[in-house]
Protein backbone atom coordinates (compact mmCIF):
# COMPACT_ATOMS: atom_id res chain seq x y z
CA UNK A 1 0.00 0.00 0.00
CA UNK A 2 2.71 2.18 0.35
CA UNK A 3 4.26 1.80 -2.76
CA UNK A 4 0.94 2.55 -4.67
CA UNK A 5 1.15 6.01 -2.61
CA UNK A 6 4.82 6.45 -3.27
CA UNK A 7 4.05 6.07 -6.77
CA UNK A 8 0.73 8.10 -7.27
CA UNK A 9 2.65 10.72 -5.28
CA UNK A 10 5.03 10.94 -7.96
CA UNK A 11 2.41 10.77 -10.73
CA UNK A 12 0.63 14.11 -9.04
CA UNK A 13 4.00 15.33 -8.86
CA UNK A 14 5.26 14.65 -12.57
CA UNK A 15 1.37 16.00 -13.51
CA UNK A 16 1.44 19.18 -12.12
CA UNK A 17 5.14 20.07 -13.19
CA UNK A 18 3.82 19.40 -16.85
CA UNK A 19 1.10 21.65 -16.12
CA UNK A 20 3.14 24.31 -14.96
CA UNK A 21 5.34 23.86 -18.11
CA UNK A 22 2.80 23.87 -20.32
CA UNK A 23 1.72 27.47 -19.54
CA UNK A 24 4.79 28.17 -20.81
CA UNK A 25 4.46 26.86 -24.51
CA UNK A 26 2.90 29.30 -27.56
CA UNK A 27 -0.49 28.98 -28.30
CA UNK A 28 0.24 27.84 -31.71
CA UNK A 29 1.69 25.01 -30.05
CA UNK A 30 -0.99 24.08 -27.82
CA UNK A 31 -3.64 24.18 -30.84
CA UNK A 32 -1.01 22.09 -32.69
CA UNK A 33 -0.71 19.23 -29.73
CA UNK A 34 -4.65 19.92 -29.22
CA UNK A 35 -5.46 19.70 -32.79
CA UNK A 36 -4.21 16.31 -33.61
CA UNK A 37 -4.47 14.88 -29.88
CA UNK A 38 -8.00 15.01 -31.55
CA UNK A 39 -7.39 13.37 -34.77
CA UNK A 40 -5.29 10.57 -33.25
CA UNK A 41 -8.59 9.86 -31.01
CA UNK A 42 -10.92 10.20 -34.32
CA UNK A 43 -8.56 7.45 -36.27
CA UNK A 44 -8.62 5.03 -33.43
CA UNK A 45 -12.54 5.09 -32.87
CA UNK A 46 -12.51 4.26 -37.18
CA UNK A 47 -10.18 1.72 -36.27
CA UNK A 48 -11.92 0.45 -33.62
CA UNK A 49 -14.87 0.34 -34.98
CA UNK A 50 -13.45 -1.55 -38.30
CA UNK A 51 -13.43 0.77 -41.19
CA UNK A 52 -9.97 0.41 -43.06
CA UNK A 53 -7.35 2.40 -43.62
CA UNK A 54 -8.28 3.46 -46.64
CA UNK A 55 -11.39 4.32 -46.37
CA UNK A 56 -9.98 6.79 -43.27
CA UNK A 57 -7.85 8.32 -45.69
CA UNK A 58 -10.28 9.02 -48.28
CA UNK A 59 -12.55 10.48 -45.56
CA UNK A 60 -9.57 12.95 -44.39
CA UNK A 61 -8.87 14.00 -48.27
CA UNK A 62 -12.98 15.10 -48.27
CA UNK A 63 -11.97 16.94 -45.14
CA UNK A 64 -11.30 21.08 -45.48
CA UNK A 65 -8.69 22.21 -43.12
CA UNK A 66 -7.79 25.80 -42.33
CA UNK A 67 -4.12 25.16 -42.50
CA UNK A 68 -2.10 23.82 -45.36
CA UNK A 69 -0.24 21.42 -43.08
CA UNK A 70 -3.16 19.59 -41.36
CA UNK A 71 -4.05 17.57 -44.33
CA UNK A 72 -0.34 15.98 -44.45
CA UNK A 73 -0.29 15.89 -40.74
CA UNK A 74 -3.75 13.96 -40.44
CA UNK A 75 -3.28 11.77 -42.76
CA UNK A 76 0.20 10.78 -41.10
CA UNK A 77 -1.51 10.69 -38.05
CA UNK A 78 -3.89 8.09 -39.44
CA UNK A 79 -1.56 5.76 -40.62
CA UNK A 80 0.67 5.62 -36.94
CA UNK A 81 -2.87 5.24 -36.11
CA UNK A 82 -3.69 2.12 -37.88
CA UNK A 83 0.07 0.62 -37.50
CA UNK A 84 -0.38 0.73 -34.08
CA UNK A 85 -1.46 -2.73 -32.38
CA UNK A 86 -3.37 -0.51 -29.61
CA UNK A 87 -6.88 -1.26 -28.28
CA UNK A 88 -6.95 1.51 -26.11
CA UNK A 89 -9.76 3.66 -26.16
CA UNK A 90 -9.80 6.98 -28.27
CA UNK A 91 -9.56 9.16 -25.14
CA UNK A 92 -6.60 7.31 -24.05
CA UNK A 93 -4.85 8.01 -27.52
CA UNK A 94 -6.48 11.80 -27.25
CA UNK A 95 -4.41 12.16 -23.65
CA UNK A 96 -1.53 10.28 -24.38
CA UNK A 97 -0.47 11.70 -27.47
CA UNK A 98 -1.11 15.69 -26.03
CA UNK A 99 0.92 14.18 -22.87
CA UNK A 100 3.45 13.37 -25.57
CA UNK A 101 3.20 16.62 -27.97
CA UNK A 102 3.64 18.83 -25.24
CA UNK A 103 6.44 17.08 -23.35
CA UNK A 104 8.03 17.35 -26.91
CA UNK A 105 7.59 20.79 -27.16
CA UNK A 106 8.72 21.29 -24.35
CA UNK A 107 11.75 19.59 -24.21
CA UNK A 108 12.63 21.23 -27.90
CA UNK A 109 11.64 24.28 -26.74
CA UNK A 110 14.74 23.97 -23.97
CA UNK A 111 16.94 22.71 -26.91
CA UNK A 112 16.36 25.40 -28.92
CA UNK A 113 17.05 28.23 -25.75
CA UNK A 114 20.37 28.82 -25.17
CA UNK A 115 21.72 28.62 -21.11
CA UNK A 116 22.73 31.43 -20.01
CA UNK A 117 26.16 32.12 -19.78
CA UNK A 118 28.14 31.61 -16.71
CA UNK A 119 30.57 33.93 -15.56
CA UNK A 120 33.85 32.36 -14.78
CA UNK A 121 35.09 35.46 -12.50
CA UNK A 122 38.29 36.45 -15.07
CA UNK A 123 38.47 39.36 -17.16
CA UNK A 124 38.85 39.37 -20.66
CA UNK A 125 40.24 42.53 -21.33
Amino acid sequence: MRSVMITLAGFALTSASLCAQARDIRPDDRFMCSWGAGTAARAQELKLSGVSRYAAAQKIQTLKFSKSWMRSMALGITEQTFDSASRAKPVVVHDTFYDGCIHYRLARKEAVTPAPRQSTGHSHT
